[in-house]
This record gives C-alpha cells, sequence and structure tokens, in this order.
C-alpha cells in the first residue's frame, strides 16, 4: 500500500463522502482520486522523474494535499518545509535534499513563501508553483498542463509504487544541530496511519480538523493521511483562531479535534462560550505541551468531550509510537503518553545499553516497521541512531510502568546535574503546573559556581492571578526535593514555540 493507492482505496470504498472541507473547496474522496491524478499528469508535463524531490511551503489546505498526492504519484518524494521558517532554513533543507521543484504560497504570515524560493537561486530548482496566485504560475495554470498522456503516465507510475518506495524526506527540528532529512517509505506511512487511527478510534464518518501543521508528521502522516484509510473527512484549518474553528466545528459538524492545550484552555477560560456549539467533538488529543490534570477533567465535564488522548512519537518513527486509551484517567493522560501501538515495541535503556525494568529511567528505544529508514546521506548519523538489532535510539529519557505505559521526563540533552542529583525539566514542570497560577512553564539548567548548575523557571501566569519569584521558589521547596527547586524566575506573557506548540527552550533567554 502506498499513499496515492490509499486514496485511491478510499476513492472506491467512499466515493460519495466528502473528503476534503477546505471552507467553500470540497472535494469527495471520488473527486480527490481524480484531482491526485490531474496533479500527478502536471508534475509528468513538468519534467519530474520518480525518485526526484518536490518541495510543498504552504499553509493546510485542499491544495496542499493535493499537491502532495499528485507528486507522489508521479514517483516524486515529497519535501515539507515548515512556514516559520525564513530563507536561510529553507536555502539549507532545498539544497541538501536536492529539491528540483517547489510547491509554494504567494503568502501566508506575511511571508511570500514563492518569491523567497526563487530569490534562493537554488542551482538544481528547475520550477516553483505558486499557490493562491492567480497569474501563469498560478496552482490551477500548472494542473492545467496536464495532457491526455501525461496523465496516462502518471496513472503508469502511480501503479509501479511500491510500499518499499521512499515517499518522504522530511526534516528535523534542528534543535540540536543541523536539521537531518528522515527517510520514510509509503509502507511505513500508510501503516502507521492505520494503527494510529485504531489507537484513536477515528473511523468512517468522522471529521477531523486538522490544525496540526501539514509540513509536520503531526498534520501529515497522524492526520489527513490517517483520514484516507479510514474514510474520514479532512477539515484543514490554516491557522488557530478560537471564534472561527468553533464556528467550523458547529458548521461542518467535527467529530475530532486535535490541538495545543491553549486552544482548549481558551474554550474553558472563555465566559460567553456555549460548550453546545462543539459538542459534536467525541474525541480531542493534547499533549504538545504539559498539563495539568484539571484541564483534562473540565474537557470532558465542561467541553463535553468524551474521550481526550495523548501519544508520543519522533520524525524517525513516522510520529507515532504510543497513545493513551479512550477511557484512561486525567492523570495518566497527563502523566504518561499512553502505551505503545500494535506492532510497536518500546524498552529502555541505562547508558550502557542495557534494559531497565519498570519504574527506572532512561533512554527510551523503539522498534517496529515504523522505524525510518535512516537519514539522508548520512550512515554515521543513521548507525548512531538505530542499532543493529532496529532499536532507534529516541533521545528522550523515560520510564515504563508495569502496564507499559511510558512516561516521558526529558530529552537527554536536557537533563542538568545539580550537585550530583539528576534534574529532569519535564519532571519540575509537571509539579510547578500544580500551582493554580501557573498555565505554562519551561525550566532549564543554568551555570552555578556552587552546585555546578541550577534550575530556572520560565513562566506564563493564567490571566487575572498574581505571583512573584519569592512566592514561586517558597512554594516550590514545600512541594518538591530542594536540588530541584528552580532557584530563579522569569515571569512572560508567552514562551516561544515552534509549529506544534513544543517550547523551544534554546530560544530562551540565558
Amino acid at each position: 500500500m502506498t499513499i496515492p493507492h490509499a486514496a485511491l482505496e478510499a476513492a472506491a470504498i467512499w466515493p460519495d463522502v466528502m473528503g476534503v472541507i477546505d471552507n467553500d473547496k470540497r472535494l469527495t474522496f471520488a473527486e480527490l482520486a481524480q484531482a491526485m491524478k490531474q496533479a500527478a499528469g502536471a508534475f509528468v508535463a513538468a519534467g519530474l522523474q520518480p525518485g526526484e524531490r518536490v518541495a510543498i511551503w504552504a499553509s493546510n489546505s485542499l491544495e496542499w494535499i493535493v499537491a502532495c498526492l499528485g507528486l507522489q504519484a508521479a514517483g516524486g518524494v515529497l519535501v515539507p518545509l515548515n512556514t516559520r521558517f525564513r530563507g536561510a532554513e529553507v536555502d539549507y533543507i532545498l539544497r541538501r535534499s536536492n529539491t528540483v521543484m517547489a510547491v509554494a504560497a504567494t503568502e501566508f504570515l506575511d511571508t511570500r513563501y514563492a518569491e523567497v524560493i526563487e530569490g534562493l537561486a537554488i542551482p538544481h530548482m528547475r520550477r516553483v508553483i505558486h499557490i493562491g496566485a492567480d497569474d501563469p504560475k498560478g496552482w490551477d495554470a500548472f494542473l492545467a498542463e496536464a495532457t491526455p498522456a501525461s496523465i496516462a503516465e502518471g496513472e503508469a507510475r502511480t501503479a509501479a509504487l511500491t510500499g518499499d518506495t521512499v515517499c518522504d524526506i522530511m526534516f528535523t527540528s534542528g534543535t540540536t544541530g543541523d536539521p537531518k532529512g528522515v527517510l520514510a517509505t509509503h509502507a511505513q506511512v500508510v501503516e502507521t496511519a492505520r494503527l494510529w487511527a485504531k489507537a484513536t478510534t477515528l473511523t468512517a464518518g468522522d471529521r477531523f480538523m486538522v490544525l496540526w501543521p501539514f509540513f509536520h508528521c503531526s498534520g501529515y502522516k497522524a492526520a489527513w493521511v490517517v483520514c484516507l484509510t479510514v474514510g474520514a473527512g479532512i477539515v484543514p484549518e490554516a491557522t488557530l483562531d478560537v471564534p472561527s474553528l468553533v464556528d467550523k466545528v458547529e458548521r461542518e459538524q467535527v467529530t475530532f479535534l486535535p490541538g495545543p492545550p491553549t486552544l482548549f484552555t481558551t474554550l474553558l477560560n472563555a465566559k460567553e462560550f456555549d460548550p453546545k456549539r462543539v459538542a459534536s467533538i467525541r474525541v480531542a488529543v493534547t499533549g504538545a505541551a504539559s498539563v495539568a490534570p484539571s484541564m483534562i477533567t473540565a474537557m470532558n465535564e465542561v467541553l463535553g468531550i468524551p474521550t481526550v488522548l495523548t501519544g508520543y512519537g519522533l520524525t524517525e518513527c513516522n510520529g507515532t509510537a504510543t497513545m493513551s486509551k479512550a477511557g484512561d484517567p486525567p492523570e495518566t493522560i497527563v502523566n504518561s503518553c499512553g502505551s505503545a501501538i500494535d506492532g510497536i515495541e518500546l524498552k529502555i535503556i541505562d547508558a550502557d545499553g542495557n534494559p531497565l525494568p519498570p519504574g527506572e529511567a532512561g533512554e527510551v528505544m523503539i522498534r517496529g516497521m515504523n522505524v525510518m529508514l535512516g537519514y539522508l546521506d548520512d550512515p554515521k548519523a543513521t548507525e548512531e541512531a538505530i542499532d543493529p538489532d532496529g532499536w532507534l535510539h529516541s533521545g528522550d529519557i523515560g520510564i515504563l510502568d508495569e502496564a507499559g505505559y511510558l512516561r516521558i521526563t526529558d530529552r537527554k540533552k536536557d537533563i542538568f546535574i545539580v550537585g550530583g542529583f539528576n534534574c529532569y525539566p519535564a519532571e519540575i514542570e509537571k509539579m510547578l503546573l500544580a500551582h493554580p497560577a501557573i498555565l505554562q512553564v519551561a525550566v532549564t539548567g543554568i551555570p552555578d559556581e556552587r552546585m555546578g548548575e541550577v534550575g530556572r523557571a520560565f513562566v506564563v501566569l493564567k490571566p487575572g492571578t498574581e505571583l512573584d519569584e519569592k512566592t514561586l521558589i517558597a512554594w516550590s521547596r514545600e512541594h518538591m526535593a530542594n536540588f530541584k527547586v528552580p532557584r530563579s524566575v522569569i515571569f512572560s506573557d508567552e514562551l516561544p514555540t515552534n509549529a506544534t506548540g513544543k517550547v523551544q527552550k534554546f530560544k530562551l533567554p540565558a
């Protein structure tokens, strides 16, 4: 099974079901398959050869999905670009991946993406196709270039695709160095998508609002590709605008709504909000940032969302490794990432590579069909990431309990040592979130002459609350071991986050 074949299968099984609902742009699954064939024909007519790379740099939209399906159906390899990137970051990825074509938005987030790429003078870039531009370079004009012969060639290439064909190169965030290109196959993506759907109960008839960005595994592999495999409608959302989102949820009867904690806290704190407007939602997925159990309870009881889930994954394992279960109590949802999905193995190892028993912290290791082929043109990094037995080094520190539920305590690189004691920022952050005035928090280690390192907390307060550094440190001393207590606190209106809601600690003041 490949991603284009999943689209064709959806068209055969659910031809008249609405497959994509992008405001006034709507396609049934049958129409989506036809749009894919047209786009594949256009890529063939434009000279794309099997195995060549095509970048997409745009917001969540119907065009993004059709462009991806079309280039993959024509045998191309997707290179998605983060919409928060700037020119230098895009230049690095396009050159590193030898990308030959790009589909780019005319403008989004005050950036003219297509113009940026055209201004980079990438030597192997043959064409930039504009999305949102009514001009000769525009998307509709590009599609019109397809001919009966090129469409037939595209269909032949689709038929020749196998599960072992590379479908995308997704670059890691680069928070610990230069971004690395992660290679994945069609079979890995489709099979992981099916397992994700099973774990989350997504099924035919659901309507999935995709706030997660398409350039990320979450919005691409754990969202719209998943919908193709089960016949769920895809509702793309380009930006998080809560009033607009609520209108769309109510209008389109959205049933499945993953989103950042800030979305749900906004709804819960809105004084005049009527929860009946989101009564169609049966499943929410959250967990990009630490949250308190009280928020999960409020999502159930106040917003009326029966099932709230959280999971864990990496780009290197196609975005998915674990998922919580419907009916898990709030404490389980906020204090764990769930258990391994079907077909995936987890283990925890110590610094010497020895397996650790339940309850002991060590590096999280992942094995299964979801583990990447490797890093693009980097056999050394691939060998360091995947051991000879197929276990992927996640770089995360975690604990497995007796029931197989995983709790991530931190990234290996984020550990700081206070007077000989290992401190895991994520653990301290969860403790600080128990304070009634704290909405969001990030903890880092900073140098200290006496202790080697000590903790510093960056805090965002809940609206209408007050808290000062001295009071919070005193409270912390009552609620956690002394070596875990932050020695300094910086208050802020917001924390720097990436497009998926994760705090970018490297952007916090030193």
